[in-house]
């Protein structure tokens, strides 16, 4: 396979024809709600000649409520799936998640389900003080093990995902015990033990979303470290892509000197933004899928635009009520430009977040370029 990007007067028909393939083909791969209608600079997954394979775990979240449809699709591509998630209360009693079907499914389907343990809070943001009481009251970490044991005990999970947020800077050194102490917990269970980490880009970096994560600690312990390489563009940022490529670069520029390569897997962002526009701050953008917003472009006949350094698609239109906005998101050329970096720097893989929302032609293109590693 390959990745075409369309050319004003091209059609879905004669692609297909130069390709070898059939319309019915591209369209299902490209997730095409319209075969007639195609945009210039509209990025394509067709038929062409073999690429070298190579081998990479691949990890994913997904939360409760996705649909056994997608899930059946994507569970092939997976090494490990997380479902999101499980909470703890202040006293250390665990919140059990409403996963146990969705972590049957994963097994079932090849894919090592995680127990994913974070730090939301009952109002459902990440809370530093939930994080604290966990890494240095001795009593409610004992606790929060001991329930997990249970859980992974008593349920199908392989391991269990550590993704605490926005960890008080004075934690550090405690979350680096913390992560010791699971470390060896579940390796003498024959269990995997992950993480996901905050995506910097240098020792200097400073505020609370990073400086409680030690790359080089979680490299020692951690069986796979999931660099959230996402969120650049944001619910609350200025307009931008969600994952722009040449800042993934300095992230793992500076990861790779305090983590083995083969021990990360980078963020794979499955999902865009919308913006109001002018924007000023404050304002809330939107989420939107990207066959959602590969859609909208269509039917507003928008001109796509790609951002080469930061390898992103995006569009600018005006709504029915005369409201300009303005959309980044991910299409197959993105998704490959992020996919040459696996091989590039030598990571573990990628981490999809999330795969509740089908992106069949980034799938394909995973496919085509590695074997997806089993771990169970």
């Amino acid at each position: 396979m390959q990745v075409y990007t369309v050319r004003p007067g091209d059609t879905l028909w004669g692609i297909a024809r130069r390709f070898g393939s059939s319309v019915r083909e591209l369209a299902w791969a490209n997730q095409l709600s319209d075969p007639n209608r195609l945009l210039p600079n509209m990025a394509l997954l067709v038929p062409g000649p073999e690429r070298e394979r190579g081998e990479m775990f691949v990890n994913a979240y997904a939360y409760p409520g996705i649909s056994r449809a997608v899930l059946s699709e994507t569970l092939p591509h997976l090494s490990f799936l997380c479902p999101f998630c499980c909470r703890f209360e202040p006293g250390g009693a665990l919140i059990a998640p409403d996963d146990g079907a969705l972590a049957r499914d994963a097994r079932e389907g090849g894919a090592a389900p995680l127990l994913t343990l974070t730090n939301l809070g009952a109002q459902g943001g990440f809370s530093s003080d939930l994080a604290h009481a966990l890494l240095t009251d001795e009593a409610v970490q004992d606790r929060v093990v001991e329930e997990l044991l249970a859980l992974l005990e008593a349920g199908p999970y392989a391991g269990v995902n550590l993704n605490l947020e926005y960890v008080y800077p004075f934690d550090r050194e405690s979350y680096n015990q913390f992560l010791r102490r699971m470390a060896e917990l579940l390796h003498a269970r024959g269990r995997y033990l992950t993480t996901a980490i905050a995506p910097r880009e240098s020792d200097a970096q400073t505020g609370i979303l990073y400086e409680a994560h030690d790359y080089a600690a979680h490299g020692r312990w951690a069986d796979y470290v999931v660099l959230m390489t996402y969120e650049w563009g944001y619910t609350y940022s200025a307009p931008q892509a969600v994952s722009p490529v040449d800042r993934i670069r300095r992230v793992l520029d500076y990861a790779v000197t305090k983590i083995p390569a083969g021990s990360i897997l980078m963020g794979f962002s499955n999902y865009g933004y919308r913006w109001r526009l002018p924007w000023k701050q404050g304002d809330r953008a939107e989420v939107i899928g990207n066959i959602a917003a590969q859609d909208l472009a269509v039917s507003v006949g928008a001109e796509l635009r790609y951002d080469e350094r930061a390898a992103a698609p995006w569009f600018t239109y005006t709504d029915g009520a005369g409201q300009r906005n303005v959309v980044w998101y991910e299409d197959v050329r993105s998704a490959l430009a992020r996919l040459r970096l696996v091989g590039e720097y030598g990571l573990a893989g990628v981490s999809w977040w999330t795969v509740d929302r089908l992106f069949r032609p980034a799938l394909l293109l995973q496919q085509e370029l590695f074997t997806v590693l089993p771990v169970l």
